[in-house]
């Protein structure tokens, strides 16, 4: 690591650690029902929470006028407290957006006016920028469609705007990585690095099933493991709640359960294939301890899998089961970085 690369390292990894906390607070948004809370979107009004009574009844009679409150909480004798602690955790997500596009952008004026960042750097950091910005959309593109008819969010949306934050996350600390090793690395093993590139798309694929499962509530049924309800590998209910099989495996429950909890195996295969293969290489220090803290890490989060399935995914569990997704993403990143460059 060069020494005038040290604050714009710093700069990089306090943003991936802003983005993994985003990601934590939105799984707390999530699995408390809390994301159609605020019913419209402003770039300065919406910074701070209402600050008076009056306001908060204002947002609250709001919120009354939309299909989550109309189908659902008017049923559960749903009061102004309530709606204050859902109200939090979608105001204190999008808050933590704000503070992203600031620790962002203003640092990397700052750097530029300084010019302490390289062309090939600049570009990567508009890249950041972009892709940021795209992520405040996707999270509104996803809020608006639990505001219509339906009070719930697509889960279609909800696992685009998760897997393209951890997308950001990854490619953030990439950008970091290529600073704190500017030397290109002598030992490229091409085989392992494409089994790597695998592993990270098999696990992007999981990710986004993931997505599905939060989206469908999916982790709420067949709370058994390693077989389905009535000890079946893939139960009869994978088939019939939707019109056809694909839309099965994409829209119903019990399919996007089966597939999430099936390719875990996969995901867990495609890892251990490149430890193993990895013996055959003399490898470098980083290489190796990367590839081994990646296969320890797999079987924690497949571990976390079964028991939040088992236990019908209770807040505690769903949350530290996304947390140890981004431990195992940033292990996935550093491990091809290594392999790469």
């Amino acid at each position: 690591m060069k020494k005038e690369n040290k604050s714009v390292i710093i700069w990089l990894l306090s943003g991936c650690v802003l983005l993994f906390l985003m990601v934590v607070v939105g799984g707390i948004t999530r699995l408390t029902n809390s994301g159609l809370s605020m019913t419209d979107w402003h770039l300065v009004t919406d910074t701070f929470p209402p600050l008076t009574e009056a306001k908060w009844q204002a947002a609250f009679d709001e919120y009354k006028k939309f299909p989550e409150y109309q189908k659902i909480n008017i049923h559960n004798d749903f009061q102004l407290a309530d709606y204050k602690f859902i109200y939090f955790w979608e105001w204190f997500h999008r808050f933590i957006g704000r503070i992203i596009g600031l620790v962002f952008f203003v640092p990397f004026v700052y750097f530029l006016i300084k010019k302490k960042l390289d062309t090939p750097t600049i570009k990567k950091c508009i890249v950041l920028l972009a892709m940021g910005g795209f992520q405040g959309f996707l999270g509104w593109f996803m809020v608006r469609s639990g505001l219509i008819d339906n009070p719930d969010v697509s889960h279609f949306r909800l696992s685009l705007h998760l897997t393209f934050a951890f997308i950001t996350f990854a490619y953030t600390l990439w950008v970091a990585l290529d600073l704190i090793y500017p030397e290109r690395n002598i030992n490229r093993i091409i085989p392992l690095r494409t089994i790597a590139r695998y592993a990270l798309v098999a696990l992007l694929i999981q990710i986004i099933y993931g997505g599905f499962v939060a989206g469908l509530n999916a982790g709420l049924i067949h709370n058994h493991w390693p077989l389905m309800s009535d000890g079946e590998f893939i139960h009869e209910s994978v088939f019939i709640e939707q019109s056809t099989l694909v839309k099965n495996l994409i829209e119903g429950k019990s399919g996007v359960q089966f597939v999430h909890r099936t390719f875990a195996y996969a995901v867990v295969a495609i890892i251990l294939f490149l430890y193993f293969k990895s013996k055959k290489y003399s490898l470098t220090d980083t290489q190796s301890k990367g590839i081994n803290i990646l296969v320890i890490f797999v079987f924690i989060q497949f571990a976390l899998g079964v028991f939040t399935l088992l236990y019908s995914v209770p807040l505690a569990l769903g949350l530290i089961h996304q947390i140890m997704a981004f431990f195992l993403l940033s292990a996935m990143t550093y491990t091809l970085h290594r392999l790469s460059k």
